[in-house]
């Protein structure tokens, strides 16, 4: 029997929170403020979600749009009252002005996480050599997870690269899981699933009135059950 997929949901407070789990979700994303592409929830709406559902939740560590990390110390003291409250897993990622991994400013973020588990989101799409960023990447502590489309453009542009990525698992900086979001459809799973690939992001797809809306559970739902393959009701 293959391994279930993991599904990951962007939520932005309770009502998601809720809807998602509800609907088969195995973990959310935690953000605020998607008009600038998810930024760092309040310590408040952490613990609100973290009263609400029993998955696991990974905030996102984000001050600012675009992917440089900004006020590095604002950052850590963020983060370090998110793991007061309770947070246990979290998001980051940040590049150089040369589209370079910064990875003093990562280094800095990692070392208040204690730990904890991580994933570096679709920074890894907009630098200038992945390979080079996993690499540097590889021995952080707590580093388990990829968010990556394969491409700045989407699933549809990077699929080949998710792939060949995928087949590279074992080698040097390709320890890690490769969490598939970023413009993904339903139709890409299969070509990812036959890859190996079995851990799926969803934001918009969950919501069938956009971002103006909330998570629908039935929208999730219908991920869970396809990515199980299981007969659509």
């Amino acid at each position: 029997m293959s391994k279930r997929a993991v599904l990951e949901v962007i939520a932005l407070d309770v009502e998601d929170a809720v809807a998602a789990q509800a609907g088969g979700a195995d973990r959310l994303e935690l953000v605020t403020d998607m008009a600038a592409d998810g930024l760092t929830p309040s310590v408040a709406a952490f613990a609100g979600i973290r009263a609400a559902v029993d998955i696991d939740l990974r905030v996102m560590l984000r001050l600012a749009d675009g992917f440089a990390a900004g006020d590095v110390e604002r950052l850590t003291a963020v983060a370090g009252e998110l793991r007061e409250a309770g947070a246990d897993q979290f998001v980051l990622g940040f590049l150089d002005s040369d589209g370079g991994v910064d990875l003093a400013a990562v280094e800095r973020v990692v070392g208040v996480l204690d730990g904890c588990a991580w994933t570096f989101h679709r920074a890894i799409d907009r630098a200038a050599d992945r390979e080079a960023l996993r690499k540097q990447l590889a021995d952080l502590p707590g580093l388990d997870t990829y968010l990556t489309a394969g491409s700045a453009a989407g699933v549809d542009d990077g699929l080949p690269t998710l792939v060949a990525e995928a087949g590279r698992r074992g080698e040097p900086g390709y320890d890690q899981t490769v969490l598939v979001g970023g413009g993904l459809r339903l139709d890409h799973v299969p070509a990812l699933r036959a890859a190996g690939i079995d851990a799926f992001h969803i934001g918009g797809a969950a919501r069938p009135d956009g971002w103006t809306g909330p998570v629908s559970a039935k929208s999730v739902a219908h991920w869970r059950t396809l990515l199980d393959d299981r007969p659509v009701a």
